[in-house]
Protein backbone atom coordinates (compact mmCIF):
# COMPACT_ATOMS: atom_id res chain seq x y z
CA UNK A 1 0.00 0.00 0.00
CA UNK A 2 1.23 3.42 -1.10
CA UNK A 3 2.01 5.46 1.89
CA UNK A 4 -0.25 8.04 1.06
CA UNK A 5 -3.28 9.26 -0.80
CA UNK A 6 -4.21 12.80 -2.21
CA UNK A 7 -7.53 14.39 -1.17
CA UNK A 8 -8.33 17.07 -3.53
CA UNK A 9 -10.02 20.47 -2.27
CA UNK A 10 -10.11 22.40 -5.11
CA UNK A 11 -8.89 23.57 -8.51
CA UNK A 12 -7.71 27.10 -9.02
CA UNK A 13 -5.11 29.10 -10.78
CA UNK A 14 -1.58 28.03 -10.74
CA UNK A 15 0.69 29.93 -8.17
CA UNK A 16 3.93 32.03 -9.34
CA UNK A 17 7.00 29.08 -9.33
CA UNK A 18 8.52 30.22 -6.16
CA UNK A 19 5.45 29.87 -4.48
CA UNK A 20 4.66 26.32 -5.57
CA UNK A 21 4.38 23.27 -3.24
CA UNK A 22 3.31 23.47 0.19
CA UNK A 23 0.99 26.43 1.23
CA UNK A 24 1.98 28.50 4.15
CA UNK A 25 0.54 27.81 7.35
CA UNK A 26 -2.42 25.88 5.87
CA UNK A 27 -3.63 22.80 7.43
CA UNK A 28 -6.37 20.96 5.66
CA UNK A 29 -8.23 17.69 6.81
CA UNK A 30 -6.37 15.57 9.42
CA UNK A 31 -4.89 18.63 10.27
CA UNK A 32 -2.22 17.88 7.20
CA UNK A 33 -0.18 20.52 5.58
CA UNK A 34 -2.06 21.39 2.33
CA UNK A 35 -0.08 21.90 -1.00
CA UNK A 36 -0.33 22.21 -4.68
CA UNK A 37 -0.38 20.01 -7.53
CA UNK A 38 0.37 22.24 -10.64
CA UNK A 39 -0.40 21.12 -14.78
CA UNK A 40 -0.01 23.92 -16.80
CA UNK A 41 -2.23 27.02 -16.06
CA UNK A 42 -4.13 25.19 -13.55
CA UNK A 43 -3.01 24.13 -9.76
CA UNK A 44 -4.95 21.42 -7.50
CA UNK A 45 -4.99 22.39 -4.08
CA UNK A 46 -4.41 19.21 -2.22
CA UNK A 47 -3.18 17.33 0.82
CA UNK A 48 -1.55 13.94 1.51
CA UNK A 49 -3.57 11.94 3.77
CA UNK A 50 -3.22 8.23 5.30
CA UNK A 51 -4.28 5.80 2.78
CA UNK A 52 -6.38 3.47 5.74
CA UNK A 53 -8.30 6.71 6.98
CA UNK A 54 -9.51 7.13 2.95
CA UNK A 55 -9.57 4.77 1.44
CA UNK A 56 -12.83 3.26 -0.65
CA UNK A 57 -13.88 1.25 2.58
CA UNK A 58 -12.99 3.42 5.51
CA UNK A 59 -14.71 6.57 3.37
CA UNK A 60 -18.33 4.69 3.20
CA UNK A 61 -17.77 4.02 7.14
CA UNK A 62 -16.71 7.94 7.67
CA UNK A 63 -19.26 8.90 5.79
CA UNK A 64 -22.25 7.35 7.91
CA UNK A 65 -20.49 9.55 11.10
CA UNK A 66 -21.72 13.05 11.70
CA UNK A 67 -19.07 13.84 14.18
CA UNK A 68 -16.60 13.18 11.20
CA UNK A 69 -18.70 14.55 8.55
CA UNK A 70 -18.34 17.80 10.88
CA UNK A 71 -15.26 18.01 11.37
CA UNK A 72 -13.81 17.00 7.83
CA UNK A 73 -16.17 19.37 6.11
CA UNK A 74 -15.33 22.23 8.24
CA UNK A 75 -11.16 21.39 7.55
CA UNK A 76 -12.62 21.35 3.77
CA UNK A 77 -14.25 24.72 3.98
CA UNK A 78 -11.41 26.14 5.76
CA UNK A 79 -8.98 25.37 3.03
CA UNK A 80 -10.93 26.50 0.16
CA UNK A 81 -11.63 29.57 1.56
CA UNK A 82 -8.09 30.69 2.70
CA UNK A 83 -7.34 29.78 -0.86
CA UNK A 84 -10.25 32.23 -2.29
CA UNK A 85 -8.43 34.90 -0.31
CA UNK A 86 -5.64 35.07 -3.63
CA UNK A 87 -8.03 34.39 -6.44
CA UNK A 88 -10.60 32.21 -8.41
CA UNK A 89 -11.13 28.93 -6.69
CA UNK A 90 -13.66 25.75 -8.04
CA UNK A 91 -13.98 23.50 -5.02
CA UNK A 92 -14.59 20.10 -5.60
CA UNK A 93 -16.83 17.73 -3.51
CA UNK A 94 -15.71 16.26 0.45
CA UNK A 95 -14.03 13.64 0.28
CA UNK A 96 -12.47 13.55 -3.16
CA UNK A 97 -9.22 11.09 -3.43
CA UNK A 98 -7.19 10.72 -6.03
CA UNK A 99 -3.78 7.78 -5.52
CA UNK A 100 -1.23 10.44 -6.57
CA UNK A 101 -0.20 13.53 -7.82
CA UNK A 102 0.34 12.11 -11.10
CA UNK A 103 -3.56 11.41 -11.72
CA UNK A 104 -4.18 14.40 -10.05
CA UNK A 105 -1.91 15.72 -12.84
CA UNK A 106 -4.11 13.86 -15.40
CA UNK A 107 -7.18 15.47 -14.75
CA UNK A 108 -6.06 18.95 -14.69
CA UNK A 109 -4.87 17.99 -17.96
CA UNK A 110 -7.92 16.22 -19.44
CA UNK A 111 -10.42 18.79 -18.00
CA UNK A 112 -8.67 21.99 -18.53
CA UNK A 113 -10.42 23.61 -20.93
CA UNK A 114 -13.40 22.89 -18.33
CA UNK A 115 -11.92 23.70 -15.17
CA UNK A 116 -10.49 26.99 -16.93
CA UNK A 117 -13.86 28.37 -17.65
CA UNK A 118 -15.01 28.01 -14.86
CA UNK A 119 -12.63 29.95 -12.81
CA UNK A 120 -12.75 32.53 -15.93
CA UNK A 121 -16.48 32.50 -14.62
CA UNK A 122 -15.59 33.84 -11.23
CA UNK A 123 -12.70 35.36 -11.63
CA UNK A 124 -13.01 39.17 -9.56
CA UNK A 125 -16.48 37.40 -8.58
CA UNK A 126 -17.86 36.47 -5.34
CA UNK A 127 -20.87 34.57 -4.30
CA UNK A 128 -23.68 36.61 -1.79
CA UNK A 129 -26.28 34.75 0.26
CA UNK A 130 -29.99 36.59 0.81
CA UNK A 131 -32.56 34.62 2.79
CA UNK A 132 -36.14 36.43 3.04
CA UNK A 133 -38.45 35.91 5.86
CA UNK A 134 -41.98 36.73 5.84
CA UNK A 135 -41.78 39.25 8.47
CA UNK A 136 -45.30 38.87 11.46
CA UNK A 137 -48.29 41.03 10.73
CA UNK A 138 -48.76 43.45 13.63
CA UNK A 139 -52.03 41.78 14.00
CA UNK A 140 -51.25 38.45 14.33
CA UNK A 141 -52.52 36.55 16.85
CA UNK A 142 -54.99 39.46 17.62
CA UNK A 143 -58.34 37.32 18.66
CA UNK A 144 -60.88 40.30 18.46
CA UNK A 145 -63.93 39.65 15.75
CA UNK A 146 -66.27 41.13 14.67
CA UNK A 147 -69.64 39.85 15.08
CA UNK A 148 -73.78 40.71 14.73
CA UNK A 149 -74.14 38.32 18.05
CA UNK A 150 -71.92 36.88 20.61
CA UNK A 151 -70.84 33.02 19.64
CA UNK A 152 -70.54 30.40 21.77
CA UNK A 153 -67.14 30.20 23.43
CA UNK A 154 -66.60 26.96 21.21
CA UNK A 155 -67.57 28.75 18.17
CA UNK A 156 -65.06 31.93 18.75
CA UNK A 157 -62.20 29.74 19.29
CA UNK A 158 -63.18 28.24 15.93
CA UNK A 159 -63.87 31.76 14.51
CA UNK A 160 -60.64 33.25 15.74
CA UNK A 161 -58.38 30.33 14.48
CA UNK A 162 -59.61 30.55 11.37
CA UNK A 163 -59.56 34.73 11.27
CA UNK A 164 -55.54 33.93 12.41
CA UNK A 165 -54.89 31.16 9.86
CA UNK A 166 -56.27 33.33 7.33
CA UNK A 167 -54.05 36.41 8.20
CA UNK A 168 -51.52 34.51 8.45
CA UNK A 169 -51.77 32.88 4.90
CA UNK A 170 -52.24 36.35 3.29
CA UNK A 171 -48.90 37.52 4.84
CA UNK A 172 -47.23 34.90 3.69
CA UNK A 173 -48.31 35.20 0.35
CA UNK A 174 -47.77 39.02 0.73
CA UNK A 175 -43.86 38.24 1.43
CA UNK A 176 -43.52 35.59 -1.37
CA UNK A 177 -44.77 37.97 -3.91
CA UNK A 178 -42.69 40.94 -2.39
CA UNK A 179 -39.75 38.34 -2.58
CA UNK A 180 -40.18 37.89 -5.91
CA UNK A 181 -39.43 41.29 -6.61
CA UNK A 182 -36.69 41.75 -4.68
CA UNK A 183 -34.63 38.73 -6.42
CA UNK A 184 -35.41 40.07 -9.89
CA UNK A 185 -33.87 43.74 -8.59
CA UNK A 186 -30.87 41.91 -6.84
CA UNK A 187 -30.83 39.16 -10.59
CA UNK A 188 -30.29 42.68 -12.26
CA UNK A 189 -27.14 43.39 -10.07
CA UNK A 190 -26.01 40.05 -10.08
CA UNK A 191 -23.52 37.83 -12.67
CA UNK A 192 -25.72 34.82 -11.88
CA UNK A 193 -27.83 33.30 -9.44
CA UNK A 194 -28.95 30.26 -8.00
CA UNK A 195 -32.51 29.58 -5.75
CA UNK A 196 -32.61 27.01 -3.00
CA UNK A 197 -35.15 25.70 -1.31
CA UNK A 198 -36.04 27.67 2.20
CA UNK A 199 -35.06 25.98 5.04
CA UNK A 200 -37.09 24.64 7.73
CA UNK A 201 -37.14 27.05 10.75
CA UNK A 202 -35.49 24.28 12.62
CA UNK A 203 -32.52 24.70 10.35
CA UNK A 204 -32.26 28.58 9.45
CA UNK A 205 -32.77 29.14 13.57
CA UNK A 206 -36.14 32.19 13.08
CA UNK A 207 -39.31 31.36 13.96
CA UNK A 208 -40.37 33.32 11.10
CA UNK A 209 -41.15 31.79 7.45
CA UNK A 210 -38.33 31.38 4.87
CA UNK A 211 -39.59 33.07 1.48
CA UNK A 212 -36.22 33.72 -0.49
CA UNK A 213 -33.17 31.56 -0.30
CA UNK A 214 -31.11 32.71 -3.46
CA UNK A 215 -26.88 33.05 -3.80
CA UNK A 216 -26.02 35.40 -6.20
CA UNK A 217 -22.33 35.69 -8.14
CA UNK A 218 -21.25 39.41 -8.24
CA UNK A 219 -18.13 42.06 -8.89
CA UNK A 220 -18.08 44.79 -6.76
CA UNK A 221 -20.04 47.17 -7.89
CA UNK A 222 -22.68 44.32 -7.90
CA UNK A 223 -22.29 43.92 -4.40
CA UNK A 224 -22.78 47.49 -3.24
CA UNK A 225 -25.72 47.19 -5.46
CA UNK A 226 -26.99 44.02 -3.34
CA UNK A 227 -26.01 45.78 0.00
CA UNK A 228 -28.33 48.69 -1.28
CA UNK A 229 -31.38 46.42 -2.32
CA UNK A 230 -31.01 44.09 1.22
CA UNK A 231 -31.58 48.23 3.04
CA UNK A 232 -33.84 49.53 1.05
CA UNK A 233 -36.40 46.74 0.95
CA UNK A 234 -35.40 44.88 4.50
CA UNK A 235 -38.65 45.22 7.19
CA UNK A 236 -41.01 46.17 4.69
CA UNK A 237 -43.34 42.68 4.42
CA UNK A 238 -40.36 40.63 4.41
CA UNK A 239 -36.91 40.80 6.68
CA UNK A 240 -33.80 40.07 4.36
CA UNK A 241 -30.57 38.32 5.52
CA UNK A 242 -27.48 39.10 3.58
CA UNK A 243 -24.21 36.87 4.13
CA UNK A 244 -21.05 37.02 2.11
CA UNK A 245 -18.63 37.37 0.50
CA UNK A 246 -17.95 33.31 0.15
CA UNK A 247 -15.90 31.41 -1.90
CA UNK A 248 -18.72 30.70 -5.07
CA UNK A 249 -19.54 27.41 -4.12
CA UNK A 250 -22.66 27.54 -5.81
CA UNK A 251 -20.91 28.60 -9.39
CA UNK A 252 -18.11 26.77 -9.57
CA UNK A 253 -18.00 23.36 -7.68
CA UNK A 254 -16.44 20.65 -10.24
CA UNK A 255 -18.38 17.31 -9.32
CA UNK A 256 -16.00 14.89 -9.71
CA UNK A 257 -14.99 10.83 -9.78
CA UNK A 258 -11.53 10.01 -9.13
Amino acid sequence: MADSVVYLYAVTDAAPAEVHGEEPALAGVDGVPVRRVVSGDLAAVVSSVDPTRFSEEALRRSLEDLQWLERTARAHNAVVTAVARSGPIAPVRLATVYLDDENVRALLDERAAEFSSALDRIRGRAEWGVKGFAVRSKGEGDASLQVTEEPKPGTAYLMRRRTERDRAARGLQDAAEAAEAVHREMSACAVASRRYQPQDPRLSGRREEMVLNVAYLVDEAGADALRRLVEQHDGQSLRLELTGPWAPYSFATLEEEP
